[in-house]
């Protein structure tokens, strides 16, 4: 992935196969945007959240197709079933369900404890 801090929001990579990724991000108390997500109750907002989700879907889009960059075209069914807090790590996987050209789908969930925080379905574009 191209991308870098303090943007880059997966630390590793835990496994990877032909249509399915899994990646960690260990969620620090020093992230940036705990400082005005709540600074009584730092959670790691949604959107973030999702980033993270398209981070590791953009590894798996992009196995075979590397030097090549992924967007995230299309978010579909969000669904938030608890928070991240500083101190959480994040066990974030993508099993990708179609793919077409330069177009992918996948869906991905985020878990906590081997609870499920997040899921969605994301749409791919690759350049």
């Amino acid at each position: 992935l191209p991308h870098r801090y303090p943007f880059l929001l997966i630390d590793k990579i835990l496994s990877i196969s032909e249509n399915h990724v899994v990646g960690l991000k260990n969620v620090s108390a020093n992230e940036w945007y705990f400082e005005g997500h709540f600074p009584q109750e730092p959670v790691m907002p949604g959107v973030l959240q999702i980033e993270a989700l398209a981070q590791v879907g953009a590894i798996a889009i992009l196995n075979g197709n590397r030097g090549k960059i992924a967007y995230l075209a299309g978010v579909d069914k969000a669904r938030f079933k608890g928070s991240i807090y500083p101190g959480d790590i994040l066990e974030i996987s993508v099993t990708l369900t179609q793919r077409k050209g330069a177009i992918g789908k996948g869906v991905g969930e985020i878990k906590v404890e081997g609870k499920k925080v997040m899921s969605a379905e994301l749409i791919f574009a690759i350049k």
